[in-house]
Order: C-alpha cells, then structure tokens, then sequence
C-alpha cells in the first residue's frame, strides 16, 4: 500500500480516486482540522475531530449524509476544545444532517446520558459510536 501526504489547504478542493476532499479549521488546536469527503455518486461524510461548536464546521457538514461527530464530554461537563451531545446535536441540527454519529467519546460517558441531551437539538437519525461499528452510506 501506498501512502501520499496531501495538503490540507482550506481554501481549495482536493480530487482523489473518484472522491472530492474538503477541509475545515476547528477550534481544538492551529492544526485541528475537519474532513468532507464527497463520493461521485453525490454522497458525503463529514469528521470532525477534536473540536469545539464551530459555524465553519456547520458549513462544511451543510446536507451530509453522514456527520461523524466527537463528543467527548457528557452534558453538564463541557470542557474546551470538545463537544458535549447538546452542541453536537445543535450543529447537525443546523448542517441539515441526514445522520450523526457521536463517537470519541470519553469513559465517563459510558455511564451518562448521550441521547437526551442530543435529541433537544437534533431528530435526524442518531448513532453512538462503537468499536467495529460499520455503516453503508
């Protein structure tokens, strides 16, 4: 297998293999970044990242058919540069997101709440991340 590093230029579409490739600054560190990734076929993943509530990155998941979004604090327990469910159901909610997957998801939220908090916001289909899980887009 073949690995090529790709310049993750914000302002600029990527082509690659039959897939178009966008980014996005997210507030987590200078480097922090966000992906869309476009099929031919017109369907569309977004991942976030470590992050925080981000407009640029509403505008990049804008219509997704899927939204992978961190989540890594329960409600109530917000810590900066991360995302607790009310703010990731907020910003699918706002994206127009077919689906969202909270995933990155810290051991303390095994015991918490993720759905309720989400479900304020957003009513689009739902998915808690877990190991091995796979989806067809």
């Amino acid at each position: 297998m073949q690995v090529k590093e790709l310049e993750a230029d914000t302002d600029k579409i990527i082509s690659q293999g039959g897939l178009k490739l966008r980014f996005s600054p997210v507030p987590h560190t200078p480097e922090g970044l966000a992906i869309r990734i476009d099929t031919e076929d017109g369907r569309s993943i977004v991942y976030s990242g470590d992050t925080d509530y981000s407009t640029s990155l509403v505008q990049l998941a804008r219509w997704a058919d899927l939204f992978v979004c961190e989540c890594s604090c329960p409600e109530g327990m917000k810590v900066e540069g991360h995302l607790t469910p009310s703010l990731a159901g907020r910003m699918a909610a706002e994206a127009g997101c077919k689906q969202l997957m909270l995933t990155h998801l810290y051991p303390i939220c095994d015991d918490s709440n993720l759905i309720e908090p989400c479900r304020r916001h957003y009513d689009g289909e739902l998915i808690i991340a877990e190991d091995l899980l796979r989806l067809v887009i």
